[in-house]
């Protein structure tokens, strides 16, 4: 797996967690507010292949 791969791997598989943890009774929720602006922005660019060639992610819905 090429190092950008991984990376992006790992960081959405973290940001999973954080979500579900979020969801648990009795989660710290203050930590999950200050933990998760931190791993979206780093999240790397995505490795070519995975969105559809014709998205656009600043593209205004």
């Amino acid at each position: 797996m090429c190092p950008d791969c991984e990376d992006f791997t790992r960081t959405v598989l973290l940001l999973g967690q954080l979500a579900l943890y979020a969801d648990m009774a009795g989660a710290d929720l203050d930590f999950v507010d200050a933990v998760s602006p931190s791993l979206a922005v780093s999240l790397p660019e995505p490795p070519p292949g995975t969105l559809p060639d014709d998205s656009d992610p600043a593209e205004d819905s």
